[in-house]
């Protein structure tokens, strides 16, 4: 079954990994910009890091047949550093011309401190300004919730950025409904030892359907699987679920939400074959 992996952080995989995830049915990945495991010195290391996304991982990509597509942003970890996002968010507007990039992301909160929240609301107000779409990350374990209500507050005190071009990863079963209740997508995020597992966000689908709902498997420099989608439609094949729901969650969706951006494409018959392949 082709599928789309919405939150991909290929720069951090090989080529192999690139070349499996087509073998899988991957046509198309986004990869938001996230902390490389070490926090940048300068404006100048993240201007690199915005190219290399920008630039190669859409060339290795290709070459396993799989579209790539980027989100430029201050990532949640270092937007605690004001001296550095400041600088960052100046150079971002320009970048956001690039071919390959589809919206803002990923922003958000990691230990939810002043700093963060601030850095994180001037990239809402930035999107809200340039008509982009936003990625969000919340924070993990014992912040998620906390994490979670203020991402939703500060989205509520931008009215002209609409909810559904915004999409709030890392949801949980204790975050989803108030994500899907504000009119945001939902981002599962599948993760071996943190986040969600593939059994946990079929669970997930099964008691709030498939609607505005994505997964995706993230898959960093950390203890992550690039054919994390992959193992979620093989639970929900072991759960007998219809051919056309999984179709739904792992190509629709994705499908649906980032083709609001007129720069994303898939190649000519992709779509339609991967609806006739679903039935």
């Amino acid at each position: 079954m082709r599928y789309i992996d919405h939150h991909a952080h290929m720069a951090s995989r090989t080529t192999d990994d690139y070349a499996n995830m087509a073998l899988t049915g991957c046509v198309a990945v986004t990869e938001p910009a996230f902390w490389a495991g070490w926090d940048r010195s300068t404006p100048e290391g993240f201007e690199d890091y915005f190219r290399q996304l920008m630039e190669f991982e859409p060339k290795r990509a290709a070459a396993a047949g799989i579209q790539h597509y980027t989100w430029l942003g201050m990532n949640p970890k270092e937007s605690d550093n004001r001296e550095i996002s400041i600088e960052v968010l100046k150079r971002i507007p320009k970048l956001l011309e690039g071919p390959t990039v589809i919206g803002i992301g990923e922003i958000g909160l990691n230990r939810v401190t002043k700093n963060e929240i601030t850095t994180y609301t001037e990239q809402v107000e930035l999107a809200a300004t340039l008509g982009q779409m936003v990625l969000i990350h919340t924070p993990h374990l014992e912040d998620k919730l906390k994490g979670t209500r203020i991402t939703i507050d500060v989205l509520r005190d931008f009215p002209s950025l609409p909810p559904g071009r915004v999409l709030v990863d890392h949801a949980e079963e204790h975050t989803i409904e108030a994500i899907l209740e504000g009119g945001y997508w939902a981002g599962l995020t599948l993760y071996p030892q943190t986040k969600v597992s593939a059994a946990r966000a079929v669970d997930i689908i099964e008691k709030y359907g498939p609607e505005r709902i994505l997964v995706a498997g993230a898959c960093d420099w950390g203890p992550s699987d690039p054919l994390a989608v992959p193992r979620f439609i093989a639970e929900m094949r072991r759960r007998r679920h219809d051919e056309a729901l999984i179709h739904r969650v792992v190509f629709e969706n994705p499908f649906r939400f980032l083709s609001q951006s007129p720069k994303f494409r898939l190649p000519a018959g992709v779509a339609e074959a991967a609806a006739a392949q679903a039935g």
